[in-house]
Protein backbone atom coordinates (compact mmCIF):
# COMPACT_ATOMS: atom_id res chain seq x y z
CA UNK A 1 0.00 0.00 0.00
CA UNK A 2 2.24 2.78 -1.24
CA UNK A 3 0.64 6.09 -0.62
CA UNK A 4 0.44 8.42 1.99
CA UNK A 5 -2.76 9.12 1.97
CA UNK A 6 -3.43 6.49 4.81
CA UNK A 7 -2.17 6.97 7.95
CA UNK A 8 -1.31 4.68 10.65
CA UNK A 9 -2.32 5.86 14.20
CA UNK A 10 1.47 5.93 15.23
CA UNK A 11 2.30 8.64 12.40
CA UNK A 12 -1.23 10.98 13.71
CA UNK A 13 0.14 10.57 17.36
CA UNK A 14 3.52 11.65 16.38
CA UNK A 15 2.04 14.60 14.56
CA UNK A 16 -0.36 15.90 17.34
CA UNK A 17 1.38 19.23 17.87
CA UNK A 18 1.87 19.75 14.15
CA UNK A 19 0.77 22.64 12.79
CA UNK A 20 0.79 21.86 9.51
CA UNK A 21 -1.67 19.42 10.58
CA UNK A 22 -5.65 19.82 10.91
CA UNK A 23 -7.65 16.76 12.13
CA UNK A 24 -11.19 16.71 11.31
CA UNK A 25 -13.61 14.08 12.55
CA UNK A 26 -17.07 13.57 10.92
CA UNK A 27 -20.11 12.06 12.75
CA UNK A 28 -22.68 10.73 11.39
CA UNK A 29 -25.06 11.48 14.44
CA UNK A 30 -24.78 15.46 15.49
CA UNK A 31 -21.16 15.14 17.02
CA UNK A 32 -22.12 12.34 19.64
CA UNK A 33 -19.28 10.28 19.62
CA UNK A 34 -16.70 13.55 18.99
CA UNK A 35 -18.13 14.98 22.09
CA UNK A 36 -17.82 11.64 24.18
CA UNK A 37 -14.21 11.77 22.73
CA UNK A 38 -11.99 12.35 20.09
CA UNK A 39 -8.25 12.66 19.08
CA UNK A 40 -6.51 15.81 20.57
CA UNK A 41 -6.97 18.09 18.17
CA UNK A 42 -9.44 17.35 16.39
CA UNK A 43 -12.73 19.19 15.13
CA UNK A 44 -16.08 17.80 15.02
CA UNK A 45 -18.40 18.03 12.46
CA UNK A 46 -21.86 16.97 11.64
CA UNK A 47 -21.14 15.32 8.18
CA UNK A 48 -23.68 17.36 6.41
CA UNK A 49 -22.83 20.76 7.99
CA UNK A 50 -19.31 20.76 6.33
CA UNK A 51 -19.62 18.83 2.88
CA UNK A 52 -22.66 19.71 2.17
CA UNK A 53 -24.53 22.94 0.31
CA UNK A 54 -26.39 24.63 2.45
CA UNK A 55 -29.70 24.89 0.41
CA UNK A 56 -29.35 21.96 -2.42
CA UNK A 57 -28.44 18.66 -2.71
CA UNK A 58 -24.78 19.20 -3.50
CA UNK A 59 -21.62 20.53 -2.89
CA UNK A 60 -20.52 23.36 -1.61
CA UNK A 61 -19.79 26.23 -3.72
CA UNK A 62 -15.53 26.75 -3.53
CA UNK A 63 -16.24 30.09 -2.01
CA UNK A 64 -17.93 28.25 0.60
CA UNK A 65 -16.32 25.55 0.82
CA UNK A 66 -13.46 28.13 1.36
CA UNK A 67 -14.55 30.26 4.10
CA UNK A 68 -15.49 26.64 6.33
CA UNK A 69 -12.01 25.44 5.44
CA UNK A 70 -10.30 29.07 6.52
CA UNK A 71 -12.99 29.23 9.47
CA UNK A 72 -11.24 25.53 10.96
CA UNK A 73 -8.11 26.75 10.40
CA UNK A 74 -7.22 25.31 7.14
CA UNK A 75 -5.15 26.83 4.69
CA UNK A 76 -4.50 25.64 1.00
CA UNK A 77 -1.26 24.21 1.94
CA UNK A 78 -2.70 22.26 5.60
CA UNK A 79 -2.57 18.74 5.35
CA UNK A 80 -5.82 17.38 6.48
CA UNK A 81 -6.31 14.40 8.29
CA UNK A 82 -9.68 13.17 8.04
CA UNK A 83 -11.75 9.96 10.23
CA UNK A 84 -15.19 9.57 11.16
CA UNK A 85 -17.90 8.03 12.83
CA UNK A 86 -18.84 5.36 11.13
CA UNK A 87 -15.45 4.90 9.60
CA UNK A 88 -16.89 5.82 6.03
CA UNK A 89 -18.17 9.00 7.31
CA UNK A 90 -13.77 9.74 7.22
CA UNK A 91 -13.09 8.86 3.71
CA UNK A 92 -16.71 10.69 2.86
CA UNK A 93 -14.79 13.54 3.97
CA UNK A 94 -12.09 12.93 2.19
CA UNK A 95 -13.62 12.61 -1.36
CA UNK A 96 -15.26 15.63 -0.95
CA UNK A 97 -12.62 17.62 -0.32
CA UNK A 98 -10.18 15.89 -2.66
CA UNK A 99 -13.41 16.49 -5.40
CA UNK A 100 -13.45 20.25 -4.11
CA UNK A 101 -9.75 20.44 -5.07
CA UNK A 102 -8.12 20.80 -1.32
CA UNK A 103 -3.96 19.36 -2.53
CA UNK A 104 -3.24 17.37 0.81
CA UNK A 105 -6.26 15.29 2.63
CA UNK A 106 -5.50 11.88 4.54
CA UNK A 107 -7.19 8.98 6.33
CA UNK A 108 -6.61 7.57 9.15
CA UNK A 109 -6.54 4.09 9.14
CA UNK A 110 -8.72 2.60 11.44
CA UNK A 111 -10.17 5.62 12.64
CA UNK A 112 -11.29 5.72 16.19
CA UNK A 113 -11.76 2.43 16.45
CA UNK A 114 -7.94 1.41 15.91
CA UNK A 115 -7.28 4.67 17.79
CA UNK A 116 -8.96 3.06 21.39
CA UNK A 117 -7.72 0.13 20.67
CA UNK A 118 -4.37 1.08 20.99
CA UNK A 119 -4.83 3.32 23.97
CA UNK A 120 -3.70 6.10 22.41
CA UNK A 121 -4.69 9.55 23.91
CA UNK A 122 -8.13 10.76 23.78
CA UNK A 123 -9.89 14.35 24.60
CA UNK A 124 -12.96 16.17 25.23
CA UNK A 125 -11.84 19.19 24.82
CA UNK A 126 -12.60 21.56 21.40
CA UNK A 127 -9.64 22.93 20.57
CA UNK A 128 -8.90 26.68 19.94
CA UNK A 129 -8.89 27.30 15.95
CA UNK A 130 -7.24 30.26 14.24
CA UNK A 131 -8.24 31.20 11.09
CA UNK A 132 -6.75 29.86 7.87
CA UNK A 133 -5.72 32.14 4.68
CA UNK A 134 -8.13 29.92 1.93
CA UNK A 135 -8.25 30.05 -1.65
CA UNK A 136 -11.40 29.09 -3.58
CA UNK A 137 -10.22 26.84 -5.76
CA UNK A 138 -11.71 27.60 -9.80
CA UNK A 139 -13.37 23.67 -10.25
CA UNK A 140 -14.31 20.84 -9.12
CA UNK A 141 -12.45 16.97 -9.99
CA UNK A 142 -15.51 16.08 -12.32
CA UNK A 143 -13.61 12.62 -12.96
CA UNK A 144 -13.97 11.70 -9.54
CA UNK A 145 -18.19 11.83 -9.82
CA UNK A 146 -20.50 9.86 -11.88
CA UNK A 147 -23.80 11.39 -12.17
CA UNK A 148 -27.52 9.53 -12.91
CA UNK A 149 -27.15 10.24 -16.55
CA UNK A 150 -23.92 8.64 -17.13
CA UNK A 151 -25.17 5.63 -15.38
CA UNK A 152 -28.32 5.83 -17.14
CA UNK A 153 -26.12 5.81 -20.25
CA UNK A 154 -23.96 2.73 -19.35
CA UNK A 155 -26.77 0.78 -18.49
CA UNK A 156 -26.63 -1.36 -21.63
CA UNK A 157 -22.68 -1.57 -21.17
CA UNK A 158 -22.73 -2.91 -17.53
CA UNK A 159 -25.74 -5.68 -18.81
CA UNK A 160 -23.24 -7.01 -21.77
CA UNK A 161 -19.88 -7.43 -19.61
CA UNK A 162 -18.44 -4.11 -21.49
CA UNK A 163 -16.20 -1.49 -20.21
CA UNK A 164 -17.84 -0.60 -17.18
CA UNK A 165 -18.50 -2.37 -13.81
CA UNK A 166 -20.78 -1.25 -11.08
CA UNK A 167 -20.39 -1.81 -7.92
CA UNK A 168 -23.31 -1.91 -5.03
CA UNK A 169 -21.50 -1.41 -1.33
CA UNK A 170 -24.60 -1.47 0.31
CA UNK A 171 -25.65 -4.25 2.95
CA UNK A 172 -26.86 -7.62 1.58
CA UNK A 173 -30.67 -6.67 2.95
CA UNK A 174 -30.60 -3.41 0.39
CA UNK A 175 -28.86 -4.84 -2.80
CA UNK A 176 -31.64 -7.35 -2.29
CA UNK A 177 -34.29 -5.51 -2.23
CA UNK A 178 -35.41 -6.28 1.03
CA UNK A 179 -34.74 -2.53 2.68
CA UNK A 180 -33.97 1.11 1.81
CA UNK A 181 -31.36 1.28 4.45
CA UNK A 182 -29.25 -0.45 6.56
CA UNK A 183 -30.70 -3.07 9.20
CA UNK A 184 -30.65 -1.26 12.53
CA UNK A 185 -31.94 2.05 11.40
CA UNK A 186 -35.40 3.86 9.96
CA UNK A 187 -36.04 2.02 6.91
CA UNK A 188 -36.12 5.55 5.01
CA UNK A 189 -34.28 6.81 1.95
CA UNK A 190 -35.98 6.17 -1.20
CA UNK A 191 -39.19 4.99 -2.48
CA UNK A 192 -38.81 1.94 -3.62
CA UNK A 193 -36.13 -0.50 -2.68
CA UNK A 194 -33.98 -2.65 -5.07
CA UNK A 195 -30.75 -2.10 -6.86
CA UNK A 196 -29.23 -0.87 -9.96
CA UNK A 197 -29.35 -3.29 -13.24
CA UNK A 198 -26.32 -4.97 -13.49
CA UNK A 199 -24.54 -3.92 -10.40
CA UNK A 200 -22.19 -6.07 -8.95
CA UNK A 201 -22.77 -6.53 -4.63
CA UNK A 202 -19.19 -5.69 -2.89
CA UNK A 203 -20.49 -4.80 0.92
CA UNK A 204 -17.94 -2.26 1.57
CA UNK A 205 -17.26 -3.61 5.01
CA UNK A 206 -15.86 -6.73 3.33
CA UNK A 207 -12.78 -4.07 2.82
CA UNK A 208 -12.33 -3.97 6.47
CA UNK A 209 -10.39 -6.15 9.43
CA UNK A 210 -12.14 -5.85 13.07
CA UNK A 211 -10.39 -2.69 13.89
CA UNK A 212 -11.27 -0.87 11.08
CA UNK A 213 -8.21 -0.88 9.55
CA UNK A 214 -7.94 -1.36 5.29
CA UNK A 215 -6.81 -5.12 4.90
CA UNK A 216 -3.95 -6.18 2.82
CA UNK A 217 -3.78 -4.46 -0.95
CA UNK A 218 -3.47 -8.32 -2.09
CA UNK A 219 -7.08 -9.45 -0.01
CA UNK A 220 -8.51 -5.25 -1.73
CA UNK A 221 -7.37 -6.66 -5.25
CA UNK A 222 -9.47 -10.47 -5.31
CA UNK A 223 -12.61 -8.96 -3.51
CA UNK A 224 -12.54 -6.62 -6.47
CA UNK A 225 -11.13 -9.05 -9.11
CA UNK A 226 -14.01 -11.46 -8.02
CA UNK A 227 -16.85 -8.60 -9.10
CA UNK A 228 -14.76 -7.92 -12.73
CA UNK A 229 -13.61 -4.93 -11.15
CA UNK A 230 -10.61 -4.30 -12.85
CA UNK A 231 -7.75 -1.98 -13.44
CA UNK A 232 -8.71 -1.91 -17.16
CA UNK A 233 -12.44 -1.26 -16.45
CA UNK A 234 -14.26 2.06 -15.71
CA UNK A 235 -15.93 1.50 -12.55
CA UNK A 236 -18.78 3.08 -11.09
CA UNK A 237 -19.74 2.77 -7.00
CA UNK A 238 -22.53 3.22 -5.55
CA UNK A 239 -24.33 2.85 -2.13
CA UNK A 240 -27.39 5.04 -0.30
CA UNK A 241 -25.82 8.17 0.02
CA UNK A 242 -22.57 7.36 -1.38
CA UNK A 243 -20.22 7.08 2.24
CA UNK A 244 -19.85 3.29 1.74
CA UNK A 245 -19.25 4.04 -1.80
CA UNK A 246 -16.23 6.61 -0.38
CA UNK A 247 -14.54 3.69 1.65
CA UNK A 248 -14.28 1.83 -1.48
CA UNK A 249 -13.41 4.30 -4.27
CA UNK A 250 -10.40 5.43 -1.79
CA UNK A 251 -9.30 1.24 -1.77
CA UNK A 252 -9.44 1.16 -5.09
CA UNK A 253 -7.73 4.62 -5.95
CA UNK A 254 -4.68 5.06 -3.18
CA UNK A 255 -4.12 1.45 -2.04
CA UNK A 256 -4.83 -0.12 -5.70
CA UNK A 257 -3.68 2.36 -7.94
CA UNK A 258 -6.98 1.77 -10.02
CA UNK A 259 -7.09 5.22 -12.66
CA UNK A 260 -11.06 4.45 -13.84
CA UNK A 261 -13.14 4.69 -11.01
CA UNK A 262 -15.83 7.31 -10.33
CA UNK A 263 -18.60 7.59 -7.31
CA UNK A 264 -21.89 7.89 -8.24
CA UNK A 265 -22.94 10.27 -5.32
CA UNK A 266 -26.40 10.20 -6.26
CA UNK A 267 -26.85 6.39 -5.41
CA UNK A 268 -29.93 4.68 -4.27
CA UNK A 269 -31.34 8.20 -2.58
CA UNK A 270 -31.62 9.41 -5.87
CA UNK A 271 -31.90 6.57 -8.06
CA UNK A 272 -34.72 4.75 -5.87
CA UNK A 273 -36.39 7.48 -6.22
CA UNK A 274 -36.43 8.60 -9.94
CA UNK A 275 -39.16 8.03 -12.26
CA UNK A 276 -38.71 5.38 -14.76
CA UNK A 277 -35.53 4.20 -14.74
CA UNK A 278 -35.02 0.83 -13.98
CA UNK A 279 -34.24 -1.58 -10.91
CA UNK A 280 -33.50 -5.27 -10.16
CA UNK A 281 -34.64 -6.98 -6.81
Amino acid sequence: MATDKLVEPEWLEAHLDDPRVRILEFNWNATDSYDAWHVPGAQGWYWKDWLWDDAIRDFPTPEDFARRCAAAGISSDTLVVCYGDPPQFGTYGWWVMTYMGHADVRILNGGRVRWENEGRPKSTETPPVAAGDYTPNPGRNDAMRARRDDVLARLDDIAGGGETVLLDHRSPEEYNGERVNMVGVPDVGAERAGRIPGAQHLYFDELLTDDMSFKPADELRALLEARGATPDKDIISYCRLSHRATLVYFAMTELLGYERVRSYDGSWTEWGSLVGVPIER
